[in-house]
């Protein structure tokens, strides 16, 4: 089975666990068997690979998550990288020319593609290999799930089938509803539309390149930012005649929200929490280091991160995005492909950060034109290279880095360290690679 993950999301409805760089679906906050935690991507990941071990996973996603993916999933999984965002059409097109031109996968293979962040169990699962199937051995150019409505939502839109079965030929589509007309909409069977469907790869790349005019998946990726703004419904679906809808009565949640959230939440805390005396329906996650002390308080969400503090009640939660989109604030705690960092501290000319490699792991040798920095290792056992100079590091060991020259760390176990950037022009893009000697 190939799936394409779709990993979009602006991390604005989860804030403060999510930022322009940490969106919903990297926030570790699934409680596993083992007590730890694992994020949305990860559970969804490890599902797929639980259902069929030889699954081919590519998840299409903007540059910006790649380095959280690669943090989170390793080096195995396929990534089709999107230079900037372009909605679901165009994402979807590079994907598929990915998977062809880069993976090898035959044009006459189905592919499943559907979001990476929906609340699932092992049944949804068994439903993708029946729609892979469908797309496989099927008449329809493209197979649709449908997932049968547990209530009158007004944040999905819907497909009416033609027929009560299993599989349906699509009578029509009917775009986000308010919750009286989606009660009608229920009362003639139709069901929501998820954003899950299959087709032949050859399909998806026959329709991009009568909508795009391109070579390859090199092609396609170097003209991408000049691609029309286009979801797959509008440039696809709604135009296609043989479509079809396969019936999914299964568990399946949209987690989008905080109030949706806490709902799939094994447990109402999560980090140092102290829930007091007359506490009621209160969930609270706290990602720093200090305790959160909540008393009397009924139907409320607390969030503590780097980036924030959130104190909500949970029907007013989903109004959160307005108020976010208004903070104007360096970016706190990111994941890289290495490790990850938390900001401690900014001044006008200096941010000091705490960086932790996980072991085996290195930045790519790289230089700044305006700034210094000074790495103090805290933990771990790891080497520097300082322009070509290589240098054993451990714990108390104290390394200068002057604006201009090349340098890298590796870490041979986990390794932390503070990092002090001084300058005038503090900036995440003030970074030149060069191959490492």
């Amino acid at each position: 089975m190939h799936i394409i993950l779709l990993s979009g999301g602006s991390g604005k409805r989860l804030w403060p666990l999510s930022n322009e760089i940490r969106s919903k679906q990297f926030i570790p906050i699934f409680k596993c068997e083992d007590e730890s935690y694992e994020s949305m991507i990860q559970r969804v990941y490890r599902q797929v690979k639980a259902a069929d071990p030889d699954a081919t996973v590519t998840i299409a996603t903007s540059k910006n998550q790649a380095s959280a993916i690669r943090n989170q999933l390793g080096e195995n999984v396929g990534i089709s990288v999107e230079p900037c965002r372009r909605d679901t059409f165009p994402a979807i097109a590079l994907a598929a020319a990915y998977l062809h031109d880069v993976q090898g996968v035959d044009k006459e293979e189905p592919v499943v593609v559907c979001p990476v962040d929906p609340w699932v169990e092992e049944d949804y699962f068994a439903a993708l290999r029946r729609l892979s199937d469908l797309a496989e051995k099927g008449k329809a150019n493209l197979t649709l799930m449908g997932i049968e409505p547990t209530y009158p939502s007004e944040k999905y839109g819907y497909i009416l089938p033609r027929a009560k079965g299993k599989v349906s030929a699509v009578s029509s589509f009917k775009e986000k509803p308010s919750a009286k007309v989606a009660a009608g909409y229920i009362a003639q069977g139709a069901l929501w539309n998820g954003g899950v469907f299959a087709f032949k790869l050859g399909y998806v790349l026959r329709r991009a390149h009568e909508l795009v005019s391109f070579t390859d998946y090199k092609d396609l990726f170097e003209k991408y930012a000049s691609l029309t703004k286009i979801s797959f419904d509008y440039a696809v679906v709604e135009h296609e005649r043989s479509i079809e809808v396969m019936r999914f009565g299964g568990s399946w949640r949209d987690i989008g929200t905080w109030n949706t959230l806490t709902e799939a939440m094994s447990e109402p805390t999560m980090g140092k929490v102290i829930l007091g005396e007359g506490c009621e329906g209160v969930n609270v996650i706290n990602e720093m280091n200090v305790p959160v002390l909540c008393m009397g308080l009924k139907d409320v969400i607390v969030a503590a991160a780097p980036d924030g503090i959130l104190v909500t009640d949970k029907e007013a939660s989903g109004r959160i995005k307005p108020y976010v989109e208004g903070i104007e604030q360096q970016i706190m705690f990111a994941e890289k492909s290495w490790g990850r960092y938390q900001v401690l501290d900014v001044q006008d000319e200096s941010m000091t950060l705490k960086v932790t490699l996980k072991a085996g792991q290195q930045m790519s040798y790289h230089a700044h034109a305006h700034r210094d920095e000074v790495w103090t290792v805290v933990a771990g056992d790891g080497e520097t290279i300082v322009d070509g100079m290589s240098q054993r590091v451990r714990p108390g060991d104290v390394i200068t880095i002057l604006t201009g020259c090349k340098h890298l760390i590796k870490a041979r176990t986990e390794l932390t360290l503070i990092e002090v950037q001084l300058g005038r022009e503090i900036s995440v893009q003030d970074k030149t690679k060069y191959p490492e000697p």
